[in-house]
């Protein structure tokens, strides 16, 4: 087993997956109500970047909470699934097969 060229291949992929967080920043996910009072965008990154409230939510702040609640989580767990794809493609296209070392970058 080569440890030089695994260690050198180890450095590149870290430095992939810095990139590919980096551009996670920039990949948008957009989430909504079922009836599209309530809308959030965040980042495959899970970084709130907007949230549009609809006027007839400002007057029930226990519909309006519940809608943030629900809206949110849809939306982080979108933003999840995308970025864990994106960095899983970048490790497994990468790195070789070590025993114990698939969970090393997330």
């Amino acid at each position: 087993m080569d440890l030089m060229g695994m260690m050198g291949k180890l450095k590149e992929t870290q430095q992939k997956i810095e990139d590919t967080k980096k551009r996670l920043d920039t990949v948008l996910i957009d989430e909504q109500s079922t009836d599209g009072l309530l809308k959030v965008t965040l980042t495959a990154n899970r970084k709130i970047k907007s949230i549009t409230i609809d006027d007839t939510l400002l007057e029930d702040k226990d519909q309006l909470e519940d809608y943030l609640i629900l809206t949110i989580n849809k939306a982080i767990e979108k933003a999840s699934k995308t970025n864990e794809a994106e960095l899983d493609a970048v490790a497994k296209m990468d790195m070789p097969m070590i025993p114990g070392m698939d969970n090393l970058f997330k």
